[in-house]
């Protein structure tokens, strides 16, 4: 109760617009986003159909969730992957910002622990943030894959390795309207291990902010098998429709 009155104090004396509406933000733990956008928002909470594979969004089975494969995945290289919600509304808004600075408010850090207790980890697991090139990290400041990778870890009691793998290559950013190849081709030879006997025989959960057609996560999960990984699970905040 004690926290709810400090929320509803800290909304009456720091307003915030609602960055995807535009509306008032009611709660200091739903970041940057209303309540009304974060209910149009679609979290998977376990009445859906997914990609057993890519986690990819099938239909409402209407009750319990069910799994097929969609097929589009088959040559992606890791083995799962998992994300908290489609990429709308409020997560959508939420990663920008993250992209911008390096804060998770309250509501999607709790939904990413949430969605971290459907990956399977056991004690060889190691949570591995998505690197970005030295390039882009300079500009940006810090890496937001990482800061979704250390609330996760101090949560799990997982470790956390942000230096076995690399991106060797600066590679230009995803537009929108990219094909699958086209994405391929942008991060193809971009990425290597650098301190292979820390991979070797581990489980790694590869983190990122997004996940729009998988090919980064493909190509960071083959340069990890490669160096001798067992398995490569993927968890994202969110994930393109």
């Amino acid at each position: 109760m004690l926290d709810t009155l400090s929320q509803s104090v800290l909304s009456i004396i720091y307003p915030q617009d609602c960055t995807a509406c535009g509306g008032l933000v009611e709660s200091h733990s739903d970041g940057v986003a209303c309540s009304d956008c974060w209910t149009e928002t679609r979290i998977f909470n376990g009445s859906e159909t997914l990609c057993t594979k890519c986690g990819a969004f099938l239909f409402h089975s209407g009750s319990s969730a069910s799994t097929a494969l969609c097929r589009k995945c088959d040559d992606l290289h890791f083995d799962r992957a998992l994300a908290v919600g489609i990429y709308e509304h409020a997560l959508s808004a939420s990663i920008i910002r993250l992209k911008r600075s390096p804060y998770i408010a309250k509501r999607v850090r709790r939904l990413l622990d949430e969605a971290l207790m459907r990956v399977p980890t056991d004690e060889s697991t190691l949570i591995i943030p998505i690197p970005l090139s030295r390039k882009r990290r300079q500009e940006r400041g810090f890496n937001q894959a990482e800061v979704v990778a250390r609330s996760l870890a101090r949560v799990s009691g997982l470790r956390i390795d942000g230096n076995s793998l690399v991106r060797k290559v600066h590679t230009p950013m995803h537009r929108a309207g990219m094909d699958k190849k086209a994405r391929a081709m942008t991060v193809k030879n971009a990425f290597e291990v650098v301190r292979p006997k820390l991979i070797k025989g581990r489980s790694i959960l590869l983190i990122d902010d997004v996940f729009t057609s998988g090919e980064t996560a493909s190509m960071c999960a083959k340069v990890l098998k490669k160096n001798g990984a067992a398995t490569v699970n993927v968890l994202t905040i969110a994930r393109a429709a």
